[in-house]
Formats: C-alpha cells, sequence, structure tokens
C-alpha cells in the first residue's frame, strides 16, 4: 500500500518537528512531503504537490486555517486540524475535517486520526480507479491510453505521445509530443509498471523515457540521453546497459 502523502501546516517550527517525528514513531503509512509555517505558503504548497492529508493549525498570524482553506479552489485531500484551542471544533466541522487533535498531540489519537484519513483516502483512490474503467469501458479506442489525474482533471494519454516523465518527490511532470506538460501527484514507480509494455525505460531513479524520441546517447558528463525536443535525460551508472540495449531494439 503506497504511503499517504501529506503537508503539515503550522506557524510554529517546534509544533512541526514534534508532529513530523510522531509520525514517523506512530504512522509509517504518512509520508511527510512538505511543510509550511504560513497560511499563504501552505496555500501554495498545497496547490503545488497535490497532497492526500494536510495536518493544519488553525490560529496562525495574519491568515488562519479556515482563511487558507476558503481560499482555496476546491479542498480534494483528507484534512486533520490540530490546535491548542478548542472552541474552534463546531467550525472545524464545517470544513469536513477528519478529525480535530488538541495540542499537545497524543500517540494514541493521531493513529486513530491518520487511520480514518487512511480510510477515506483509500476510497477516494478506489473510486478513481473506478472511474478510470468505466471510462475505457464506454470508450474501448481508449484501451491503450493511461490516466494521468492532476488537480483539475483526470486526462486520458496515448502513450505514444510521452517524450518522457520526470519526477520530484511524490509527484512527476510529463512531456507530452505537442509540448504540454502534465503534472500529476503520484511516484515515479506507479507509471513505470504500466507504460514498460510500452517500451519506456527508466534511465534515472529520476526520470522515464520513450525511446522513440531519444535523439542520441551523449557519452560527457557521466552520460545522458538527449531527447528530440533538445531535453537532457541522466543515465545512472547502474542503468546504462539497460538503457543502451532498449535504444538498439
Amino acid at each position: 500500500m503506497n504511503p499517504l502523502s501529506a503537508i503539515l501546516i503550522d506557524d510554529e517550527p517546534n509544533n512541526l518537528d514534534n508532529l513530523a517525528s510522531l509520525l514517523r514513531e506512530y504512522c509509517p503509512e504518512v509520508r511527510v512531503v512538505g511543510t509550511a509555517t504560513s497560511a499563504g505558503a501552505g496555500a501554495a504548497l498545497i496547490r503545488q504537490m497535490a497532497p492526500e492529508l494536510v495536518f493544519l493549525d488553525i490560529q496562525m498570524p495574519g491568515q488562519s486555517g479556515f482563511d487558507l482553506l476558503r481560499g482555496l479552489e476546491s479542498i480534494d485531500f483528507e484534512l486533520i486540524f490540530v490546535t491548542a484551542f478548542d472552541q474552534y471544533a463546531i467550525q472545524a466541522i464545517r470544513f469536513a475535517a477528519v478529525d480535530y487533535l488538541l495540542k499537545p498531540l497524543g500517540p494514541e489519537e493521531l493513529q486513530q486520526a491518520v487511520a480514518r484519513a487512511a480510510r477515506n483516502a483509500r476510497r477516494k483512490r478506489q473510486n478513481l480507479q473506478l472511474d478510470n474503467l468505466l471510462h475505457l469501458l464506454q470508450h474501448p479506442r481508449d484501451a491503450h491510453r493511461i490516466a494521468l489525474p492532476s488537480l483539475e482533471e483526470t486526462r486520458f494519454v496515448r502513450p505514444a505521445d510521452i517524450v518522457r516523465c520526470e519526477s520530484d518527490n511524490n509527484y512527476c511532470v510529463f512531456f507530452l509530443s505537442n509540448g504540454e506538460r502534465l503534472t500529476v501527484s503520484r511516484p515515479i514507480y506507479e507509471f513505470e509498471e504500466l507504460l514498460q509494455p510500452f517500451g519506456f525505460v527508466r534511465c534515472h531513479q529520476s526520470h522515464l523515457v520513450n525511446p522513440r524520441f531519444v535523439r542520441s546517447w551523449v557519452k560527457k558528463d557521466g552520460g545522458y540521453l538527449l531527447m528530440q525536443d533538445g531535453a537532457q535525460a541522466p543515465v545512472s551508472r547502474a542503468k546504462k546497459e539497460e538503457v543502451l540495449r532498449a535504444l538498439q531494439r
């Protein structure tokens, strides 16, 4: 089971460190992909990383956690409020938070809240998979397409139209043959499994390429692939032989 990607937002760095430490020790099913110390930075991080779970402090200088949520286009992640003040409980419930935890945090309460969030997140993943299946059943011509879920939509793309994929932490950027870029909040290894049958090669920990769009193998600087669009994809030493074999097929 893939871990839940999570963002922690709190104006006190000590609180962020404490929560991250508790999650590492008691909630291995959660992977922290970013932290922020203000509402503005938190909103930007949510838009960038598209997390599945957000731990949000309510009372912060300038804008509160509620202000952050009101400014988002949508709340499509699981939400756990973390605060030292219990008078916000009713308002928190109106934002459909999974849980409302009071500081100082206890391991047992945290584990229970994460377990509830994980169940909801798994349900969303299953619903997305079902939507993809229904789409393919209704549109048989799309059977050789893969689903790329972004914040705004799920795009169905032919592997032949994908030039390469580059990962950054817990999300990937797909570069298409028409010059378009799609950012997807999924790790690269999930797409490696889907694209290998179509000839794609994992040339580096963070790079997956379509050999059809490789212009040349460049030996300098440790070796890299020069793509037809001018991009450079590094080749790790461990992957070199596998990559060269794939290019010669």
